[in-house]
């Protein structure tokens, strides 16, 4: 998967035309602006790969094929009521914290049970794996340790997808069982910088 966040739809579209068909976004507002130039791409898939407001759910559930980043029974049950809205199904993973840093969202792996119980009742959810982010190293060796315990854990619950690895660490992603892989640099190159705001005279 491409991670085309602050990327042009020009860009995407560019990356589409070379065969690539699964793209990441991270913020609803950002990509929502350039949907309007995309929605003609029949068989791309747009996956939600940021953390999601309970509020933007309605939003997500109208633009992206697949939401990577739901952590709670609350936001499972706001995506569900917000795809039978718009007679829709989602494809959705769970996002799981296995790190300890405190910026990193996601749930723990404790609540697995509890949040694929909530998601029996979502008829229009279908969770299909789990996703991670482990902590950034140069040293794609220090990320194998995360990834082989996300494999563990959708083996126990008998869970297909695995979305782990980026530009950094995706090699050792797959050698653990990746399924999706988040690459943005490799395959765009560097984010463009912020464009500057110019104050009125």
């Amino acid at each position: 998967m491409g991670v085309s966040k602050k990327f042009s739809a020009s860009a995407i579209r560019q990356a589409y035309h070379a065969r690539l068909r699964d793209f990441g976004e991270n913020y609803v507002q950002e990509f929502a602006g350039k949907w309007p130039e995309l929605s003609d791409l029949s068989d791309a898939r747009f996956h939600l790969i940021g953390h999601l407001q309970s509020n933007k759910a309605r939003t997500a559930c109208e633009l992206f094929s697949v939401i990577q980043t739901v952590d709670s029974p609350k936001l499972l049950q706001r995506l569900d009521a917000s795809a039978k809205e718009l007679d829709r199904q989602v494809e959705v993973l769970l996002e799981i914290k296995l790190s300890e840093e405190p910026a990193k969202a996601g749930a723990d792996a404790r609540e697995i049970p509890d949040l694929l119980e909530a998601a029996h009742s979502c008829a229009n959810l279908k969770v299909t794996g789990l996703m991670t982010m482990p902590p950034w190293s140069e040293d794609a060796e220090h990320s194998r340790p995360y990834f082989k315990r996300l494999a563990e854990l959708a083996r126990r619950y008998q869970l297909g997808d695995l979305s782990m690895g980026m530009s950094n660490d995706f090699e050792v992603a797959i050698e653990e069982g990746a399924t999706i892989i988040r690459v943005g640099t490799a395959l765009f190159g560097k984010r463009p910088p912020p464009k500057e705001s110019v104050s009125p005279v």
